[in-house]
This record gives structure tokens, C-alpha cells and sequence, in this order.
């Protein structure tokens, strides 16, 4: 890539980057399990960083159990970041660009290396987010103005769950189900392997890892029950920081 493409490439991205930050919330882990929500923030700069879980492997038992959560976050999410970093190394021009506009102009980004990034940014950005939502102590049910958001997109609360769980489930293979929001309206998607919600102009809201190393450990093929389980787990003043930033 020439210099004059690279600095094409960047001033194409400028308006994207701008429409990613604005809506996604920062993705930086909390600390010994707050439950702070997310303020909008400036993307997910590189090089990029896996972030500790800020609360214990062992903090969502006996729900979801100590040993996949250590390999989970600390196997398989860093083999994302490493990748992802490896990846974008040798390519200095794109060093400027955050995760978020990589996903949103995969297009763009050189064919040598836009498997690579498509699959570990993205991979990096799914899972950063999944554990923030998972973080203990938060609200066990939306909050009220969320809760209306839901029921307004949905018929009801319940409704929205039921079609999550059959987004996760109905993915065949590898993958993630997703409540997000585009154009300020809620929807709940399905994504292939490590997609985001973003390549689509989307921003995610809430997202379950159908991946089978999130949950074959303890629930083996079993992928209903440990979508089940999710629900007492999600940390839903997360997930509403999430949706507020969405409609900021």
C-alpha cells in the first residue's frame, strides 16, 4: 500500500470512526466487580489488550463454572488480541484506526490481512464486551426505561428473551446472538463466528457467545440450558448503558 493510499484510506475512515465511537460504549473491564455503566469513549485503540475479568473466574458459580472462564478469557480471548496485534503489525497506516472502524470497513482493509482481523478484532470486541456483561453485582431485570424499550420493540420482556434464546440457538455453528439497535430501533440479530454487530451498523447491546468453548465444558451439547443460564448471569445495568449509549 502506497503512502497516498494509506492517507486516502485513513481520511475515508474519518466519518466512521467518528459514528463508531459515538456509538459504542467503552470496553474496558471493571474492577473488583463494580457495576459502573459505560460512558461513551474514544473506540478500542491499539495495540490492542486483554483486560483482566475484574471480578473473580469463579464469581458467576454455579451458573457458569470457574475452569471455562479462565480458559475462555484467558486462552481463547488472547489468542484474539495476540492475532489481532500480529496481524496489524506490519501495517502502520491502519495503526491509527480503532477496533470499531476496522469492523466497519473490513472491506478496505488489505485482502492479505482481512481474514485475520475480521476474525481476532472481531473477536476481541465480542468478548470484551460478553465480560462486562457478565460482571456480578448488577440489577437482575431491566431497569424501567429499558424495560419500556423492550416491551415497545418486543410486546414484552419475556418475548425479548424467548427471541434471544431462539437467535442463539438457531445459529448453526459458531457464533453470537445479539440485541442491538440501528436507526434507534431495537432488534435482536445473529452473527457468524466473530462478526460484529458493527459491520452492520449496528451497535450491540447484549450479546451471548454460542462458541462452543464458552460452554461445552459444563453444559456439553446442551446449548439451550447454558443460553437459559445466561439470564442469571447478564448484569442488566450493564446491558442498559449499553442501550443508553446506543441512543446517544
Amino acid at each position: 500500500m502506497s503512502r497516498r493510499d494509506a492517507l486516502r484510506l485513513l481520511g475515508g475512515w474519518g466519518a466512521a470512526a467518528v459514528a463508531a465511537t459515538a456509538a459504542s460504549p467503552a470496553l474496558a473491564a471493571t474492577g473488583g466487580g463494580a457495576t459502573a455503566p459505560a460512558a461513551a469513549g474514544a473506540g478500542t485503540a491499539q495495540p490492542f489488550v486483554l483486560a483482566p475479568l475484574g471480578y473473580a473466574a469463579d464469581a458467576l458459580e454455579p451458573h457458569f463454572d470457574r475452569l471455562t472462564m479462565e480458559i475462555h478469557h484467558g486462552r481463547h480471548h488472547r489468542a484474539y488480541v495476540d492475532n489481532a496485534n500480529r496481524a496489524l503489525q506490519s501495517h502502520p497506516e491502519l495503526r491509527a484506526l480503532s477496533a470499531e472502524a476496522l469492523m466497519a470497513n473490513l472491506a478496505t482493509v488489505p485482502e492479505s490481512i482481512r481474514m485475520a482481523v475480521r476474525n481476532n478484532v472481531g473477536g476481541h470486541l465480542n468478548h470484551a464486551l460478553f465480560w462486562r456483561l457478565l460482571t456480578p453485582g448488577g440489577a437482575k431485570a431491566p431497569s424501567a426505561d429499558f424495560a419500556a424499550a423492550l416491551v415497545e420493540a418486543f410486546g414484552s420482556v419475556d418475548a425479548f428473551k424467548t427471541r434471544f434464546t431462539e437467535a442463539a440457538l438457531g445459529r448453526f455453528g459458531s457464533g453470537w446472538a445479539w440485541l442491538a439497535a440501528k436507526n434507534g430501533k431495537l432488534a435482536v440479530i445473529s452473527t457468524p463466528n466473530q462478526d460484529t454487530p458493527g459491520m452492520e451498523g449496528y451497535a450491540a447491546i447484549i450479546g451471548l457467545d454460542v462458541w462452543e468453548h464458552a460452554y461445552y465444558l459444563k453444559f456439553q451439547n446442551r446449548r439451550g440450558d447454558y443460553a437459559k443460564t445466561f439470564w442469571s448471569v447478564l448484569n442488566w445495568d450493564v446491558a442498559a448503558a449499553e442501550w443508553r449509549a446506543a441512543r446517544s
